[in-house]
């Protein structure tokens, strides 16, 4: 019989700085070893969601919380965060603001201390669960050095250690290459088997977290329930996109082709979907799809020739690397995590310097003699992380600042903001203080402060990391508006495999500091061995194709992105 781990009853919560509650009458039931999928747009109220339930709201973020909590059939509900932290352990969708410790092996034992543990005991947690989390080889290193995966992993040992039954997950899959983010997923599932842990897991990259199981979904909308029930169930309503989340790619093509959901036995399982009936299916669709035609090539905007790069302890990431591109062009730069992706972005807005070769501008302006405040009259970079960005304390002001200090009127200023901030679903905020957005907002809002000065070349770091379908379709409309009208060529950095085919012309893959290859985007997620390289994951559209035993499944991958984006 099921136990019950969480209960909630009527739970409303609403912050004191603003008029409207956020959560509205939530009622759940989240039983002991169930893993739960919490989704739905921004604004959603999931970032409440997580801060009521471990104890930030109302003693971090002020507010008033109505209803009740339990956990373990106690009432938690006005219990402090340090009393919550021992049933709840939280790893935060930013991994960097929740180190503490100068190596890794001091941060899993920060708790430890804390609680005064013996050595002996917090030498053996510490060694048992760098095993667990394959961390014994980086036990030395300081966590800001490590890649993306890595600290993630570290982050949950941190937790995990002060043996919380319950783990809370804020976006773990936002920062973190298609690969890593199937393994570490793969690593959650055992480690909560062997725990018997609760697991709660927020998350925009949905088909991901489908496909390595789940026992319930649960979606909130404008702050309250509107889905509650298996994979399966929200699968076959078939209405993803109305509350603002991705369809699965294969799902697409196969509601393309006319399957009726309700006739297949796996459907959160695309390698098992193999019914004759359904191959015929997306046979006949597939035969109605064009010809590729090849992109048509363009004058060369930024050219890049043997670029050579050591970081400051000599390792060498760069070594005579060589590309191009193109004015007009949308193009993803992909790869694993700690490729260089990052890095070569940092040399090209210069803050980062290289020890050889050339940057140029239209074959004629060399780059690398301009400072940084010059060459952002020609590049726009938009960082990983919001927060490194801000610079004011208001909304309106963080994206009016670069026009002020470029002396443009008042009201011109206020007419470029205002249509930009309407457009990313932020007007309504414009005077908010930018502490209260959530992580998905505050990339929409670092995006318009560079895109305000209208670069000629925008670099977006991971722009749809923290962001749901529609702001993210919202924000990509607009660049893509920008790229036809204005001809702005754009590099976007991403493991968002489905906004790669969406968007982009080309894609180049990043590996180890070469490059491994420059090839359309449906052509590279059909390329086992280039995925596998890239540490990439195969679309599912290639797994369903290749459980239909069909041919060219690169013909279905590119028939999505003319497709633009599930609607």
């Amino acid at each position: 019989m099921s136990e019950p781990m969480i209960e909630i009853e009527n739970l409303s919560v609403k912050y004191d700085a603003q008029a409207e509650v956020t959560l509205k009458d939530i009622n759940l039931v989240i039983n002991r070893g169930e893993k739960i999928l919490i989704a739905g747009p921004s604004g959603s109220g999931k970032s409440t969601f997580s801060r009521v339930l471990n104890g930030l709201i109302p003693h971090a973020f002020p507010g008033q919380v109505t209803g009740t909590i339990k956990i373990a059939g106690q009432d938690v509900t006005t219990s402090d965060v340090f009393a919550r932290s021992l049933q709840i352990g939280t790893v935060l969708q930013d991994s960097n603001a929740q180190f503490v410790g100068l190596t890794t092996a001091e941060d899993l034992a920060f708790t430890l201390e804390n609680d005064a543990v013996d050595h002996p005991t917090m030498l053996a947690q510490v060694k048992k669960w760098a095993e667990e989390l394959q961390l014994t080889e980086l036990l030395d290193l300081a966590p800001q050095v490590l890649s993306g995966g890595q600290k993630q992993r570290v982050a949950m040992g941190g937790v995990l250690i002060d043996d919380s039954p319950i783990l809370l997950f804020d976006e773990p899959l936002a920062s973190l290459d298609p690969a890593s983010g199937y393994r570490m997923m793969q690593l959650l599932n055992r480690i909560q088997t062997l725990e018997n842990l609760t697991v709660i897991i927020i998350e925009h990259r949905l088909e991901e977290i489908l496909q390595t199981g789940v026992d319930k979904v649960v979606i909130l909308d404008e702050g309250q329930i509107v889905f509650e029930g298996t994979a399966r169930e929200v699968l076959l309503e078939n209405k993803l996109t109305t509350y603002g989340l991705s369809t699965p790619a294969y799902l697409q093509i196969l509601h393309a082709a006319g399957v009726d959901f309700s006739t297949i036995a796996n459907l959160e399982e695309p390698a098992k979907i193999t019914a004759p009936a359904i191959r015929d299916q997306v046979l006949a669709y597939q035969a109605t799809l064009p010809e590729n035609s090849p992109q048509s090539m363009t004058k060369p905007l930024l050219e890049i020739k043997n670029l050579a790069f050591s970081y400051p302890d000599h390792r060498q990431l760069f070594d005579k690397l060589s590309l191009t591109l193109n004015e007009g062009q949308i193009v993803a730069l992909v790869g694993k995590n700690g490729s260089g992706k990052s890095t070569l972005s940092q040399l090209l807005v210069g803050f980062l310097h290289e020890s050889a070769g050339e940057i140029r501008w239209q074959q004629e302006i060399d780059l690398r003699q301009l400072s940084i405040k010059e060459r952002a009259e020609y590049i726009g970079y938009v960082a990983q992380d919001p927060n490194s960005m801000m610079t004011q304390t208001i909304i309106f002001d963080e994206v009016a600042i670069g026009l002020k200090l470029r002396g443009v009127p008042e009201a011109e200023i206020q007419a470029q903001v205002y249509r930009l901030l309407k457009i990313a679903g932020l007007y309504k905020m414009r005077n908010w203080p930018i502490a209260v957005l959530s992580y998905g907002q505050k990339k929409r809002l670092s995006m318009l402060a560079v895109l305000v000065l209208e670069p000629k070349l925008l670099i977006l770091d991971e722009p749809t990391a923290g962001q749901d379908l529609r702001h993210a379709h919202e924000m990509m409309d607009f660049v893509q508006k920008l790229n036809q009208e204005l001809g702005l060529t754009v590099l976007i950095i991403t493991h968002d495999m489905a906004l790669m085919l969406a968007m982009t012309a080309r894609a180049l893959v990043l590996v180890d500091g070469q490059l491994l290859a420059d090839v359309a985007p449906a052509d590279l997620l059909v390329n086992p061995a280039l995925v596998a390289q890239a540490d990439l994951r195969l679309t599912s559209v290639y797994t369903l194709a290749n459980a239909l035993q069909l041919d060219r499944p690169e013909q279905l991958a590119r028939a999505l992105a003319q497709g633009g984006h599930d609607e």
